[in-house]
Parts: structure tokens; C-alpha cells; sequence
């Protein structure tokens, strides 16, 4: 017997709870727990729908997922207004078996939703599973990395899908399976419950805080995140300024420049419609056409604004003279509506 604990007590003593001859095992809990996990994310948009679904079943009516990729990292950033999670949870909630859903076990399109597993699989899969911030009746920020190179998503992630209708079906939604269509397929299965918006962090902060402001008023003159009494999806309206704003995108983990921040605050950056909003059809049976990502505006980081507006800038220097101009204030750079446009302010040159 002692011989059989010291052999479970080496590399395979954390995985194995019995060996049963012939090369059967019985694997320990926590590892057949581990491998379930491993099998159930097989890939991105998988871990989208947990995320979606999660924050559904802690009652949000509204649903804010920000989408972004660097180089192989895709981070994934949803903040929802459900009844959000104590402090001394926050981590245990990413524990196997971990649930507040003992007595109101769902059933929806995906499986069982309830059995404490959906959070332990995103973690086991994820570079990184975290609470962002979160408090009771505050919501939650919750922040995933992946790898995808090591956990999939579809290459085509541009592509809005379409919704239409068959036979069978009131609504069918065709298109890549995509990030974006896991959220219109959940909207659609939950849109008595709750609505969902997936952008840009950008986008994603200039939607929270036009929502904000427009059913909170401004909450304040300084954001902090600290203060309990504040939701977390109104957090933007407390940003009078964009140092504010962009110091309000830190501490909900969608960091940006100060810049941005102007242009959400100046309104360049549009508030985004929910997902089932810009897909399915317009009174008179309409179809809006799918739409992309980029539908508003070219996703140019604060780098390749930079650079345009300072080529722009450099350009005009030159001709400026010419017409007695100077000028007078920053480059700047915006897009929308297929069209980008530089602005170069001057005046008379004294």
C-alpha cells in the first residue's frame, strides 16, 4: 500500500486516483473535471456564448461585449447591469461546480446552463480569465484573453450575418459563425431578457456612456470606480473630460488613449444600435445589408491616426505660407460613413 500512495505521489499522483491494470486508470475529480473543460470552449465564439449566457442568467437587461484583437491575443471585455458578484467571489466563481443557479437550472438552444462549469471551461482555455470589477447590484466586468492560435476563432470576423426566415423557422440566421453572430443567435434566443451591444471598446464606452447619460444624468465630477453606489455600466457618465473618460476605460480594463477619450466625448466615435437592431428587417420587409465592423469608421489605431494627420499636418506646412496661413491647433483624423477627413485648423498669418 505504501508503495501504491508513493507511486501516486509523483507526476501522475495529482491525475490519477487509481490504477486498474493494463493501462486503465481512474482519473481524480479535478482532472476529469480539467478535461471536460478543455473539451467543452473549442474556440472562441464557444466562450462568447458562456459569457453571454452567464451574464443573462444573473438577470442583465443589457449586455455590452467589446471585441478586440492583437496580433494572436483576442480579448473579450463584457460588462453587464445583472446582479453582479461579492468581493470574496470573484475568484472562486472560476472555480468547477461553482454556480448561484442551485435552484434555476437552464435549459436553452446550447445545453444546460446552472451546473457551475461554464466560467472553470473559459478559464482552463483562456491566457487569461479575470472580474474585472464587479459588486452586488453593481453588474460586472468580466475580461478573457485568448490565444488563437491555440483556441480557434473563425478568420472571418468582419462579416455582420443576416436574419431571415424558412419554413420552419421565424428567424434563421445565416453567415460566418462568427463572434458577432454568437451574439445576434443569443439576442435572438433571449431578446425578451435583455439587449446586446458588440463593438469596439471604443464604441463599446461611447454606448455606455450615451445610455448612461441618458437614464442617469451625469453622476458626478469625478469617476470612481470605488464608490459602490455607482453601476458599473454608468461609470462612463461620471467622465466630465476625456482625461476622466480614459482614466474610466482603465480601471474597467478596455485602456485607451487620451485621445480616443476626446473623440468619444466630442461624439466622433457613434453609440452602437443592439445586434438584433442592425440585422434583422425593417418595417415594409426591408433587409438592411450586412454590415461590417468597420461600418462607421475605418478601426485605425491612435498610431495610424497619428501618423495621417502628422503627414497631412507636415503637408500643409508646406502650401500654407503660399496664402499667408499658419496653422493654428492639431491634425486631426476621422472617419465615418466610408469617408475619412482630415482637419488641419489655421488662420491668418500676423
Amino acid at each position: 500500500m505504501l508503495g501504491f500512495v508513493t507511486a501516486l505521489s509523483g507526476g501522475d499522483g495529482l491525475r490519477v486516483e487509481e490504477r486498474l491494470g493494463d493501462g486503465f486508470v481512474r482519473l481524480r475529480v479535478s482532472e476529469a473535471e480539467r478535461r471536460q473543460a478543455k473539451h467543452d470552449i473549442q474556440c472562441v465564439e464557444d466562450a462568447t456564448i458562456e459569457l453571454l449566457r452567464n451574464a443573462r442568467d444573473a438577470g442583465a437587461t443589457s449586455i455590452y461585449l467589446a471585441s478586440s484583437r492583437e496580433g494572436s491575443c483576442r480579448t473579450l471585455t463584457m460588462v453587464d447591469n445583472g446582479s453582479g458578484i461579492p468581493q470574496h467571489m470573484t475568484e472562486r466563481i472560476f472555480d468547477a461546480r461553482v454556480t448561484s443557479k442551485l435552484d434555476s437550472m437552464l435549459m436553452d438552444k446550447w445545453g444546460v446552463h446552472g451546473r457551475g462549469m461554464a466560467l472553470f471551461s473559459i478559464r482552463e482555455n483562456a491566457q487569461e480569465a479575470r472580474v474585472v470589477l464587479s459588486g452586488p447590484g453593481r453588474g460586472s466586468v468580466i475580461q478573457v484573453r485568448f490565444d488563437v492560435d491555440r483556441i480557434k476563432e473563425r478568420a472571418d470576423q468582419s462579416t455582420w450575418p443576416t436574419v431571415g426566415s424558412n419554413k420552419r423557422e421565424d428567424d434563421v440566421v445565416r453567415g460566418p459563425k462568427n463572434i458577432v453572430r454568437a451574439c445576434v443567435e443569443f439576442a435572438l434566443e433571449s431578446k425578451a431578457a435583455c439587449n446586446v451591444y458588440c463593438g469596439l471598446p471604443s464604441e463599446i464606452l461611447s454606448t455606455m456612456r450615451k445610455h448612461a447619460l441618458g437614464t442617469y444624468g451625469s453622476l458626478g465630477t469625478k469617476a470612481d470606480a470605488d464608490d459602490d453606489t455607482v453601476p458599473l455600466v454608468a461609470m462612463p457618465a461620471q467622465a466630465c473630460d476625456a482625461r476622466e473618460l480614459a482614466a474610466v476605460a482603465a480601471k474597467m480594463g478596455m485602456d485607451m488613449s487620451e485621445r480616443t477619450a476626446h473623440r468619444i466625448v466630442r461624439n466622433e466615435i457613434a453609440p452602437l444600435r443592439n445586434v438584433l437592431a442592425q440585422v434583422q428587417p425593417r418595417a415594409g420587409g426591408q433587409r438592411p445589408q450586412p454590415l461590417m465592423p468597420t461600418r462607421r469608421s475605418l478601426p485605425l489605431s491612435d498610431e495610424e491616426r497619428d501618423l495621417l494627420a502628422n503627414a497631412c499636418a507636415t503637408a500643409f506646412e508646406r502650401v500654407a505660407g503660399r496664402y499667408y496661413v499658419v496653422p493654428v491647433g492639431e491634425a486631426t483624423v476621422r472617419c465615418s460613413d466610408g469617408r475619412l477627413t482630415v482637419s488641419i485648423p489655421y488662420a491668418e498669418d500676423e
